[in-house]
C-alpha cells in the first residue's frame, strides 16, 4: 500500500465515523445509570460500560454513569470486581446494575493483590526466559500471558519487562525486525539503559547502522551508566561505524572501549576489543596491525572459558587463510582439535556435542578438520590432505553434518583428481553429488518448517499486537473520562477516540498487510533457494558417463580435458547458485562451456553458433543463472540428437529496444510434437522438472522484480519441425 493509498483510506474511515456519529445523533438517546453493590449501595467507579455501537463510558466515583445508546443495543458493564453484565436496550429508562456480595478492597488488600499479581508476572516471564532458546512459541505464549495478565491497568515496569523478554527472544532467534518493535515498546512504557542498549544491538543485527549509531550516542551522554555498559557502548558505536565504512573512527571507539575495559579491569570486554579491532585492520587491508591485535586476543583468550579460546583460535585461523600463510593457520587449527578433545572429555563432563556456538556457524571438529585438509591442498600437499578430509566426512556422517560431508566429499574428488586417481575422484563425486541430493531434499523441509514457524510467529505477534492496541485504547478511553464530568466535553473526546480507534485499526491493516508483503518475500526467497538447488543431475550423470568412456579407451587427454572443462562449468554453476540475478556475460560463459561440452559428445549430430550483436553492452544486463541451459539441453537432446542429418544450433542475443534485448534458441531438430511421440510411456507420465522449475522462478522473480524476463517457445518451421524459444530481458532501471 503506498503513501497515497493509505491517505485515501483514512479519508474513508473519517469520512465513515463522521456519518456514523451524524446517523447515531438522529436517533440515539442518553441513558442514565449506575454500578453499585447489592447488599451496602457500594458505588463501584471505573467499570467499563460500552454498548455494541460504538459508544463506551466509565462510571464515577459515585458508580453512576451516562451514556449514548439506541434502541436494541448491547449494553455492556466490564470490571476486575465481578462478572461481565449485558443488557439489551429496550427504552430510554435508567439502567441500574447491583452487584451480590461486593465487597470493596481495602488499601492493604489492594497493595497485597499488586505483590500477588507482580509475582506471578514474573514467574511467567522466567518461564519465557527457560523456553527461550528451545521452543520460541512456548516461550512467546508465556510472554503473551503476562501482558494479558498484567492487563489495562498495569504496572509499567512490568509491562516494560515483559516487551524486553520478547525482545530478546526474537533477537535470539534472528528476528530482528521484530525484536526491534518489542524493545521500543518496552520503551515506551519505561525508558531504562538495558532495553537501549538491547535496541541498538538489534539494529546492529539487523544492519541498521544509523539507527543504532543514533542510540549509542545518546547513550554516551548518560551519567548513569555502569563500566561494563560504557565499554558496551564503545564497542557498539566501534560495531556501527564498522558497518558504515568508517574503520577510523570504528578503531577509535574500539580503543576506547579497550583503554576503559583495562582500566576497570573487566576481562571479557578487553579480549572482545582486542579481536574486533583486530577485524577492523584486517577489513582495511592493514594487515601488520592486524595480526598484532589478534596476537593479542589469542594470548588473552587462554585465560577466558575453553570455548571462547576455541573460537578465537579459529577466528585468527581464518585470518591466516586469507593471507595464504597455511602454516600458521593449519598449526593454530591442530589446536584447536586439542581443546575441542578436552573439552569433550568425560573428565569434562560435558554431553557430546557437535562444536562450539560462535554465534554464526558452530566450530565443530569435523569443520577443523576440513579447513586444515583445505589448507594443505592449498599448498599441494595432498598425501597429508587426504586423511584430515576423510576424518571430516566420517565425523560429519556419524553428527549427520551433511554441510561440512558435502564440502569435504568434493575437496577429496578434487585431490584424487590432481593425483591423477580418476577413478577414485569419480567415485567420490558420485558420493557428493548424492549428499547434494541428500542436503537438497533437508533444506526443503526445512524451508517448510521455517515456513511454517514463520506463520505461527506472525500470528502471535499479532495477537500481542492486539492486545497492546487494546490496552492502549482502553487506557485513552479511561484517562479521556476522567478529565471531564460534562456532557459536552465527553461528545468531544468520544469523537477523537473513534477517529483514533479508526486510525488504529487503519494502521492495524497497513501493518498486517506489510507484514505478509515481507512474508511473502521471505518465502519467494527461500522458493527461490530451493528451485537453485534443484538441479536436474541429468548432465551430470550423462558427463560421467562420457568420463568413463574415455577412459574405458585409453583416451586419458580427452578424459582429463573434458572433466577439467567440467569441472570449471560445475564450479560456476555453484558458485552463482545463491544469486537471483548474474551478469549477462557470466550466463553466456556458462552457455559456450556448456554447448561445448555437449558438442564434443555429440559431435555428429549437431554444429553450433553463439552470435552476439556487438552494439549490446551485455555487462548491463541481469539474468538468472541457469536460465537458457535447459532450454539449450533440450534442443540437444530432444531435437537434434534424433535427427538423421547432422543439425544446426544457434544461440542470438540482440537489441529490441534501449533497455531490452532477446535472447533466442533456435535448433532445426526433429520438433516438439515428434520428441513428444518418440517418449516411452514412462517418460509421458514424468514431468519435466528442469522446464517446471525455470516457470516456478520466472513466475517468482517476475514478481518480485516487476516482469524482467519473459520466455516463449514456438514451433521454428511451418512444418512442426525445429524450435525457437525467444526470451525477453529487461535492463534495471
Amino acid at each position: 500500500m503506498n503513501k497515497r493509498q493509505h491517505l485515501f483510506f483514512t479519508f474513508l474511515l473519517f469520512c465513515f465515523v463522521a456519518f456514523s456519529q451524524a446517523q447515531s445523533q438522529r436517533s440515539s438517546f442518553e441513558i442514565k445509570g449506575s454500578v453499585k453493590g447489592e447488599e451496602n449501595r457500594e458505588p463501584i467507579s471505573g467499570v467499563t460500560v460500552t454498548t455494541s455501537s460504538g459508544s463506551y463510558t466509565v462510571t464515577n466515583g459515585l458508580g453512576e454513569f451516562k451514556i449514548k445508546a439506541i434502541i436494541g443495543d448491547e449494553l455492556m458493564f466490564e470490571s476486575f470486581a465481578f462478572e461481565t453484565v449485558t443488557h439489551i436496550v429496550k427504552s430510554s429508562e435508567d439502567v441500574d446494575v447491583r452487584v451480590r456480595d461486593y465487597t470493596p478492597e481495602s488499601k492493604a488488600s489492594k497493595v497485597a493483590s499488586k505483590s500477588r499479581s507482580s509475582t506471578s508476572i514474573q514467574q511467567l516471564l522466567d518461564s519465557a526466559n527457560y523456553y527461550k532458546k528451545t521452543d520460541i512459541e512456548n516461550s512467546i505464549d508465556f510472554v503473551t500471558k503476562a501482558i494479558v495478565q498484567i492487563g489495562r491497568e498495569g504496572d509499567k515496569d512490568l509491562l516494560s519487562k515483559s516487551y524486553t523478554t520478547l525482545g530478546e527472544i526474537y533477537h535470539y532467534h534472528k528476528q530482528y525486525d521484530l525484536a526491534v518493535n518489542s524493545f521500543k515498546e518496552a520503551l515506551l512504557a519505561s525508558d531504562t539503559v538495558k532495553t537501549e542498549l538491547l535496541l541498538a544491538q538489534s539494529y546492529l543485527a539487523n544492519n541498521e547502522y544509523v539507527s543504532a549509531q543514533s542510540i549509542f550516542l545518546a547513550l554516551a551522554k548518560k551519567s548513569s551508566l555502569t563500566s561494563y555498559q560504557k565499554a558496551q557502548v564503545y564497542e557498539g558505536l566501534g560495531d556501527a561505524n564498522k558497518g558504515l565504512g568508517a574503520t577510523d573512527k570504528a578503531i577509535e571507539n574500539y580503543s576506547l572501549g579497550l583503554n576503559l575495559a583495562k582500566k576497570k579491569s573487566i576481562t571479557p570486554k578487553i579480549t572482545d576489543l582486542n579481536s574486533k579491532i583486530a577485524d577492523a585492520y584486517a577489513d582495511d587491508n592493514q594487515l601488520e596491525e592486524a595480526e598484532v591485535y589478534y596476537d593479542n586476543s589469542l594470548e588473552l583468550s587462554k585465560n577466558e572459558a575453553p570455548q571462547r579460546a576455541v573460537q578465537e583460535k579459529e577466528k585468527v585461523a581464518d585470518f591466516y587463510n586469507k593471507r595464504n600463510e597455511y602454516d600458521k593457520e593449519v598449526s593454530l587449527r591442530k589446536k584447536s582439535l586439542e581443546d575441542l578433545k578436552v573439552l569433550n572429555s568425560p573428565q569434562k563432563k560435558v554431553a557430546k556435542t557437535s562444536g562450539v556456538n560462535t554465534g554464526s556457524d558452530s566450530i565443530s571438529s569435523q569443520r577443523i578438520k576440513y579447513k586444515i585438509g583445505n589448507a594443505l591442498l592449498s599448498q599441494q600437499k595432498y598425501d597429508q590432505a587426504i586423511p584430515y578430509l576423510i576424518e571430516s566426512i566420517d565425523e560429519a556422517s556419524v553428527d549427520d553434518d551433511l554441510v561440512v560431508q558435502k564440502d569435504a566429499t568434493r575437496k577429496l574428488s578434487e585431490v584424487y583428481k590432481y593425483q591423477g586417481d580418476f577413478n577414485k575422484a569419480l567415485e567420490t563425486y558420485q558420493e557428493y553429488v548424492s549428499i547434494v541430493d541428500t542436503l537438497y531434499v533437508r533444506k526443503e523441509q526445512e524451508i517448510s518448517r521455517a515456513t511454517r514457524l514463520n506463520r505461527e510467529i506472525a500470528t502471535k505477534q499479532n495477537r500481542i499486537s492486539g492486545l497492546e492496541k487494546e490496552r492502549e485504547l482502553y487506557q485513552s478511553k479511561y484517562d479521556l473520562v476522567l478529565t471531564s464530568e460534562q456532557l459536552v466535553e465527553r461528545q468531544k473526546w468520544l469523537i477523537y477516540s473513534l477517529v483514533f480507534g479508526m486510525l488504529l485499526l487503519g494502521l492495524t491493516t497497513y501493518f498486517f498487510y506489510r507484514s505478509n508483503k515481507q512474508q511473502k518475500l521471505a518465502n519467494n526467497l527461500l522458493a527461490l533457494k530451493s528451485l537453485r538447488s534443484q538441479m536436474n543431475p541429468h548432465f551430470i550423470f550423462n558427463a560421467l558417463n562420457s568420463v568413463n568412456n574415455y577412459i574405458a579407451k585409453s583416451d586419458e587427454r580427452s578424459a582429463n580435458r573434458y572433466l577439467s572443462d567440467f569441472s570449471t562449468l560445475m564450479r560456476a554453476v555453484l558458485e552463482n547458485s545463491e544469486e537471483d540475478f548474474i551478469p549477462l556475460t557470466k550466463e553466456i560463459e556458462l552457455l559456450e562451456l556448456y554447448t561445448k561440452l555437449e558438442h564434443s559428445r555429440f559431435a555428429d549430430k549437431f554444429d553450433y553458433e553463439i552470435k552476439i550483436d556487438e552494439e549490446i553492452d551485455i555487462a548491463a544486463y541481469q539474468i538468472p543463472p541457469m536460465l537458457l541451459q535447459p532450454y539449450i539441453e533440450n534442443a540437444i537432446w530432444h531435437g537434434l540428437r534424433y535427427k538423421d542429418e547432422k543439425g544446426f544450433l544457434k544461440i542470438s542475443v540482440k537489441n529490441i529496444t534501449k533497455n531490452s534485448i532477446e535472447i533466442t534458441i533456435i535448433d532445426n531438430g526433429i520438433g516438439r510434437k515428434k520428441s513428444t511421440e518418440l517418449k516411452t510411456n514412462n517418460q509421458k507420465k514424468q514431468k519435466s522438472k528442469g522446464m517446471g522449475n525455470i516457470k516456478k522462478r520466472i513466475d517468482i522473480l517476475n514478481d518480485m522484480y516487476k516482469d524482467k524476463v519473459d520466455v516463449v517457445i514456438s514451433d521454428y518451421k511451418e512444418d512442426g519441425t525445429g524450435t525457437q524459444v525467444s526470451f525477453s530481458l529487461n535492463k534495471e532501471q
